[in-house]
């Protein structure tokens, strides 16, 4: 029986599971001592519940970059800069997936490891592509030409659209969260949501209900479907086995003669400030989110690597038809969410006048006055103070 039983928590895909689950064997192996113990939550979940509640029942949490800021302020989990030498931090930002270790750092304070790296990237079946002669799209109008065919798949549920929406405002020209009182400027924010509705109004009703995931798994498991524009990648389709379909991914298209810019997420591994075997605890995180770990092992198992040691493996490659290296440059240009203290009631509500806006085909300015409502409110949680 083991002496030492750490509890942590992750999301529910393989992607967020199953390398975890294969690491912690292996470490247990090497620590006959310890034993690592996940749970799995779904995404939906992640959002609902606060994680700061998570870190007194748990020493090792999955969390989202965005929560930093909140673990700055409750301090409910541990700076890992104080426990961590300099030299392997380092290592974790020279070898960072585009801003994923970065996002992580907070007030000088480095509050999670970048285990795991994402962003918004093009899927598509290449042999429904192939079958009926259709070129990769390249450019805006080629995805919105091919969506007329009804063969586009997006993800359209609120937290969704609210990362594509930031995209799009920076395809015209300005950053969001630029202002104290409002997340764009007018002209922006509405140009952004009216060429949103020009693609959805394109798309099957049903994307309104679906992740990610849920995208994947059409495009992989039906021929109904042949290309995704963007959506959180998942190199899990693009292994042999995983699904009866392979996808295969690559550079988003360009919008006014420049590449879109995606939201990042990922995930990063934090070790609760509560944890009695902290020590334990870090030396895991420290283990597993190390180059060697990230590009044998984590990626072996289905992981999604946060070090790019990884990203650049040939193996890595091999074994996901080029995942890592056909979306780096997505990566690498990726916009970095706020982390604020207070953001992520911003982030958890603002997508759901968006969504009704393009779904009903109302009022981009109305849509946009009601975000700004959500951001004020966040800015107050910011400052400790419950919003009506």
């Amino acid at each position: 029986m083991a002496g030492i039983i750490l509890q942590g928590i992750t999301w529910g895909h393989s992607r967020g599971i199953t390398p975890l689950l294969a690491a912690s064997q292996r470490y247990s192996e090497l620590h006959p001592g310890v034993e690592i113990q996940w749970k799995k939550r779904s995404l939906q979940e992640f959002a609902d519940f606060p994680i700061e509640k998570l870190t007194a029942q748990y020493d090792l949490l999955i969390i989202d970059h965005p929560w930093v800021g909140c673990a700055a302020a409750t301090n409910c989990v541990l700076p890992l800069d104080e426990y961590l030498s300099p030299e392997y931090l380092q290592d974790q930002l020279n070898n960072s997936v585009g801003y994923s270790h970065e996002s992580y750092n907070y007030k000088n304070k480095q509050w999670a490891l970048a285990i795991d790296a994402a962003t918004p990237a093009a899927s598509f079946r290449k042999d429904l592509l192939m079958k009926h002669k259709i070129m990769l799209p390249r450019k805006w109008d080629d995805v919105l030409t091919l969506a007329r065919f009804g063969k586009v798949a997006v993800p359209a549920i609120p937290i969704d659209l609210l990362m594509n929406f930031y995209s799009f405002c920076i395809a015209h020209g300005q950053k969001p969260f630029q202002y104290k009182d409002k997340i764009i400027d007018d002209t922006t924010g509405v140009q952004a949501i009216e060429t949103m509705k020009e693609l959805y109004s394109l798309l099957d009703k049903k994307m309104f209900n679906c992740n990610p995931i849920a995208v994947a798994e059409l495009m992989s498991t039906t021929d109904e479907y042949w290309y995704c524009p963007f959506a959180y990648g998942y190199s899990n389709y693009s292994r042999t086995g995983y699904a009866k379909n392979l996808l295969h991914y690559a550079d988003v298209v360009t919008f006014n003669d420049n590449k879109l810019q995606t939201t990042i997420g990922g995930t990063g591994l934090a070790v609760s400030a509560f944890s009695k075997h902290s020590a334990v605890a870090v030396d895991f995180t420290e283990w597993v989110v190390s180059a060697e770990m990230q590009r044998t092992l984590y990626v072996q198992h289905g992981g999604q690597p946060g070090h790019g040691s990884a990203w650049t493996d040939s193996d890595a490659n091999h074994l996901t038809n080029d995942f890592f290296k056909n979306i780096l440059p997505v990566m690498e240009n990726g916009y970095v969410r706020p982390r604020y203290n207070g953001y992520l009631h911003f982030q958890d509500h603002a997508g759901i006048p968006l969504q009704k806006c393009i779904m009903q085909n109302e009022d981009p300015l109305k849509a946009l006055q009601e975000m700004n409502t959500i951001y004020q409110q966040s800015l107050l949680h910011q400052n400790n103070i419950v919003a009506a």
